[in-house]
């Protein structure tokens, strides 16, 4: 005997229509797309009728016919580089806020600092008919993607500055925060002072090592290629950078630490120290304060990135026809301690 389903049982991958919302209601099909939409012209008992058919059978609207008619999904994409770090929690939060209030729904996902990743993920974006793209870059060659802004999805970048394209950017002051997080070390004394960063391909990597390199030679100081180390940020590569820097017969006094993951790894090996040695780290990072010494940083707003990249976006959106821009928001030196100590010789 041939089993039957039974009613309750989930019929996966078979949403119901509005087909079946209409022979439930027993009424029309115009007048069931008249309650979904919102349109007038239907009785309040027939509402009635309609609305309960809709949540007895769980009924959604599907927006694709929507779509093809007014050629806009109301859909933002958002490339990050990594969801799980806590710099992008808050820009995350803040483009989400500002599509919301567009009546936009935002789509995000992580390039884990893969150049291919990250085109494979905006491009899939792109076959989805998101109306714009907010990137963070991992890649230094964004022409796969002039086809698709022809096209007419908006795209801002954050963070980092697009490669071999004309495109809006919004940027933190990385030069200007990593030249004043050095100068103020040496204000207070300090000569040798090591800068650990994140991929020299980076942009922001790249800024910050120009900002030190900078702010040294200002004050007419030498730069031992000893204490410059860039490349990933894993614990094991950076601590592996700080004990090199800290050892020999001369190690350094102070360091520069060039984002917060770097930060955290070298706040552990000098935990482990035989001596205090100052450090200023680039970005702030959570519970920065409550260590002892508290953490001296130079702060970038990522929120403040989230919010103004979105709000250019939809400029773009609304029609706004003004040419690439180039927005650099500043940073601010954050003074607990870790920053202010004095210069100790090994």
């Amino acid at each position: 005997m041939p089993q039957t389903r039974r009613p309750s049982e989930p019929r996966y991958g078979n949403r119901p229509t509005m087909k079946d919302v209409a022979a439930r209601a027993g009424v029309g099909l115009k007048t069931v797309s008249r309650v979904v939409n919102g349109e007038p012209g239907v009785t309040p008992d027939t509402e009635r009728r309609v609305q309960e058919a809709i949540e007895a059978l769980g009924f959604r609207r599907n927006d694709s016919a929507r779509v093809l008619r007014k050629g806009r999904t109301a859909t933002v994409g958002l490339v990050l580089e990594d969801l799980a770090d806590p710099f992008y929690g808050p820009l995350n939060r803040a483009v989400e806020e500002v599509a919301r209030a567009h009546g936009a729904l935002l789509i995000n996902g992580s390039s884990a600092e893969d150049p291919d990743r990250e085109r494979e993920l905006a491009l899939a974006l792109c076959a989805r008919r998101v109306d714009g793209l907010i990137v963070i870059p991992a890649g230094d060659d964004h022409r796969y993607l002039e086809p698709e802004i022809r096209a007419g999805v908006a795209t801002v970048f954050v963070d980092r500055p697009a490669g071999r394209i004309d495109a809006d950017v919004v940027l933190s002051d990385s030069f200007g925060g990593a030249r004043d997080g050095v100068a103020h070390l040496i204000a207070g004394g300090h000569r040798r002072i090591g800068f650990i960063g994140d991929h020299p391909r980076i942009h922001t990597a790249t800024e910050r090592l120009r900002g030190y390199r900078t702010a040294m030679a200002a004050a007419n100081l030498p730069v031992a290629e000893s204490w410059v180390s860039l490349g990933s940020t894993t614990p094991e590569r950076v601590s592996a950078a700080a004990r090199s820097m800290l050892s020999g017969p001369e190690p350094v006094t102070a360091v520069f630490a060039g984002n917060n993951r770097v930060t955290v790894t070298v706040v552990r090996i000098l935990a482990a120290g035989p001596r205090p040695v100052a450090l200023v780290g680039f970005d702030d990072f959570e519970l920065a304060d409550l260590l002892r010494p508290g953490v001296t940083v130079v702060a970038q707003d990522a929120a403040a990135l989230g919010r103004v990249a979105t709000d250019r976006l939809f400029q773009r959106l609304a029609g706004a026809d003004l040419p690439p821009s180039r927005i650099e928001l500043p940073t601010r030196l954050i003074r607990r301690g870790s920053g202010e100590l004095p210069p100790v010789s090994g």
